[in-house]
């Protein structure tokens, strides 16, 4: 049975209980994510469910940089792993982001945006700093004077 904001779906096939899934997008506390009475309509708890989500976001972009920080002259099977490790953690908390997005709260999505955002901004700002200091370290790039 389905009403204007949300689906009644049972439990299971003998029980009674029912859940109600919100299935399009709203604002407010009262949400669940990932874990069932978490946050629980507590504001505090929501708001460290969004920084939760945030740091997720942005730990998910930044270690995409993990992915090409095998020293050179490691043994072919370590970095393998290594990167394989990083990976999978990668993942864990990306499928971890994309299932707080389904509880569908506009907050949370802000959150996994904005975290992604500060993640990808991070990288890009480090990567440019470094050509940077690059551009300007080379003997070719010696400012003359006027």
């Amino acid at each position: 049975m389905s009403n204007g904001s949300g689906m009644n779906m049972p439990m299971s096939n003998s029980s009674v209980k029912s859940m109600n899934m919100q299935m399009s997008f709203y604002w407010g506390k009262d949400v669940i994510v990932l874990f069932s009475g978490w946050p629980d309509s507590n504001p505090g708890m929501y708001v460290l469910a969004l920084f939760f989500v945030l740091f997720l976001g942005a730990a998910i972009e930044m270690m995409t940089m993990l992915q090409a920080a095998v020293k050179p002259g490691t043994r072919p099977i370590l970095g393998a792993f290594i990167q394989a490790g990083v990976y999978i953690v990668r993942m864990c908390f990306a499928y971890m982001v994309m299932l707080s997005v389904m509880s569908y709260n506009v907050g949370i999505f802000i959150a996994a945006l904005a975290g992604h955002g500060i993640g990808f901004f991070v990288i890009k700002i480090r990567a440019l700093s470094k050509e940077t200091e690059q551009q300007y370290s080379s003997p070719d790039c010696i400012p003359s004077k006027i």
